[in-house]
């Protein structure tokens, strides 16, 4: 047996099989196998409101929810008066409420607790102990798949076993709807286990079945399993997942249909499709040949579909018609995951190409492919005739406009949809099907929670805030600029129009830009680029940090008597630029080449002429301005944002 030697060697094993609507995964990592990271999940860092030296509980600001969970480890930073935790190695929590977890006793011997402070949950690794294939055959531990059918999975633990002893002894699988294979199976059952009829009876007949999105699912999840098992990141599977969907039958199981289905409609036809032939039926397989379906997306989800379809033989007959649009372009980066395509394809159309690739699958595939984008300015290509042309949807889209329009338009014209998502190793998936299932647009996520402006702009401390500020700084110095003067020359009295509907403020502001940008802060050559660059880094880095700190000393404290720099506000630094720093001397040379690039200027990227240009650049010292109002609240940066145009219209 493999597992006897994958233990003897101390190596991981993965084992898998899938027969008709029937499937399931084993892993055994052995008695001792270490993971560096159990759930894969980003780390929690919040700040703190206060610790209890007594009891150690640890009190996040603002009541925060830590989503930490019993036997998670963290570490602390910037903790004031009870220094001794900065820097302490990690600490095992408990969890006492969703703003509060417990550190023990540790914190007791410490100094009295202050201020401020932040956690860090740190990944430690563990320990996964796993059992042999032979143990687990008899004393099993098995993942739930679906809690609404409990008692499946220990069901389908004896039939697969069953299944296997029936192939060695007669070496063959049981017939399809064959009655006295079903009684062969069922005397393979140990005397200890009481069958469920019906489960049985379906396994049986399925056994020479093979459906190729049943394969993706269990070959999916055994890929990953490899994987975690290969990096030592996300905890394996125990042991077992059984996997069963038997729902999709019609009569013998689904409360929907109550058609049944004979041996011989069920018969083998030694032809490619004799797999699902053998669970659904010949009149099945005739119906999928002629099916119309319309494909929105070629990524990654895009190309499992059209896998999927072509191996099931989804308009693969003379009636049939696959459409898929997808406007992009396939890029480096698509081609880990999007299976269709090759380097050589870098640069074509995702959609053209698919549709080709496809055809390798299943030659008889009917599809035709365009890349146009979904939505109401191209319905005078996806019209109401074609619509009504077609059996369904499928949905691989990667935002939730497009998605919601799909979902409108299938609910006009009366049409299933599937609809799919994934992100990272989660993923989604949700039946749409007329009169019978909530639309896709009945549901709604919870907004996102935004960014404060005063947060974003003068009090950052997290790192999702900086991230957001450096996007919006590079939207401000090279997008909304260029945009706005390209507008300014491609339509001059257009632009101007526009213009002089906006109040003074807007008017003044964005028209100082437009001439900025082409007049009086145009640069003339690859120094001036440079020299604007190290201006820029002069005035977000130190000039705005010092002026900050010039109305808001490290030291000063509120009306109410509390410390300005406190809770949620950290005190920040001036940074002084260093040719010598990574960080500092790449914000320069990334943006003056950016700048160079503009206006169409060849930047210097020589490293010695770019530091001795560099070298000439003397920006004047910082000198604070009274005149100048920082918004502290989220009120008075709205009032603030309001009085001046942004300059987006």
């Amino acid at each position: 047996m493999v597992n006897d030697w994958t233990r003897k060697y101390n190596r991981s094993f993965v084992t898998a099989d899938a027969r008709g609507l029937f499937g399931f995964i084993f892993v055994d990592v052995g008695p001792q196998f270490e993971v560096n990271d159990l759930n894969g999940e980003r780390c929690k860092e919040l700040l703190i409101e206060h610790i209890d030296a007594e009891t150690g509980d640890v009190t996040t600001l603002d009541n925060v929810m830590h989503g930490l969970e019993d036997g998670d480890y963290v570490t602390f930073s910037e903790v004031k008066g009870m220094s001794e935790l900065n820097g302490i190695k990690p600490l095992k929590i408990t969890v006492k409420k969703p703003d509060v977890f417990n550190i023990g006793k540790v914190a007791a011997k410490f100094s009295p607790y202050v201020e401020g402070g932040r956690f860090t949950q740190v990944k430690v690794p563990s320990t996964v102990s796993h059992n042999s294939l032979k143990e687990s055959l008899n004393d099993p531990s098995i993942v739930i798949w679906d809690f609404a059918k409990f008692e499946n999975p220990t069901q389908l633990h004896a039939l697969w076993q069953a299944l296997y002893a029936f192939e060695t002894k007669y070496g063959r699988s049981p017939m399809p709807r064959n009655k006295e294979d079903v009684d062969l199976l069922k005397a393979e059952l140990p005397p200890s286990v009481e069958p469920n009829e019906k489960l049985l009876r379906i396994f049986s007949y399925q056994a020479c079945g093979n459906l190729a999105p049943i394969a993706s699912i269990v070959g999916g999840i055994a890929a990953q399993e490899a994987m975690k098992v290969i990096t030592h990141h996300m905890t394996p599977l125990k042991q077992f997942l059984y996997i069963d969907c038997v729902e999709a039958l019609p009569g013998d199981w689904s409360p929907f249909d109550n058609e049944k289905l004979t041996a011989n409609d069920c018969k083998m036809k030694n032809c490619q499709y004799d797999g699902q032939i053998v669970v659904f039926g010949q009149a099945y397989q005739e119906a999928l040949l002629k099916q119309k379906y319309f494909i929105v997306g070629a990524g990654a989800i895009g190309c499992e579909l059209l896998k999927n379809l072509a191996m099931m033989g989804v308009a693969c007959g003379p009636d049939g018609k696959l459409k898929i649009t997808d406007m992009d372009q396939i890029e480096i980066s698509n081609l880990n995951r999007q299976f269709l395509f090759r380097r050589s394809d870098v640069g074509s159309k995702k959609s053209e190409v698919a549709a080709k690739a496809v055809k390798v699958f299943n030659p008889n595939i009917k599809i035709d492919a365009v890349s146009e984008r979904v939505g109401v300015d191209t319905e005078s290509i996806f019209t109401d005739e074609f619509f009504n042309d077609l059996n369904g949807v499928l949905n691989a889209l990667d935002n939730v406009d497009a998605r919601r329009y799909m979902d409108r338009r299938c609910i006009y014209y009366r049409l299933p949809l599937l609809d799919s998502g994934t992100m990272g190793t989660k993923g989604n998936t949700q039946v749409v099907y007329p009169h019978l299932t909530e639309s896709y647009g009945s549901s709604v996520d919870p907004p996102e929670k935004d960014i404060p402006i005063c947060t974003l702009k003068n009090f950052p401390n997290e790192i999702q805030h900086t991230i957001q500020w450096a996007r919006d700084l590079f939207e401000g110095l090279f997008t909304t600029p260029a945009e706005t003067a390209n507008q300014f020359i491609s339509d001059e009295r257009g632009f101007l129009q526009r213009v002089d509907q906006m109040n003074t403020a807007q008017r003044l502001h964005i028209l100082s830009k437009v001439e900025e940008a082409l007049i009086s802060e145009r640069p003339q050559n690859a120094e001036e680029c440079i020299k604007w660059a190290r201006m820029n880094f002069q005035e977000y880095f130190h000039n705005m940090i010092a002026q900050l700190l010039h109305m808001f000393p490290p030291n000063q404290v509120t009306e109410q008597g509390i410390k300005f720099w406190s809770g949620s506000k950290r005190c920040p630094h001036v940074l002084d630029f260093d040719s010598e720093k990574p960080e500092h001397f790449n914000f320069v040379w990334s943006a003056s080449i950016l700048r160079a690039q503009q206006y169409g200027i060849a930047p210097i990227t020589d490293k010695k002429k770019f530091l001795a240009v560099l070298k000439e650049i003397h920006p004047p010292p910082f000198m604070p301005k009274s005149d100048i109002k920082i918004a502290v609240t989220e009120a008075e940066a709205k009032q603030e944002e309001k009085a001046v145009a942004d300059g987006k219209y």
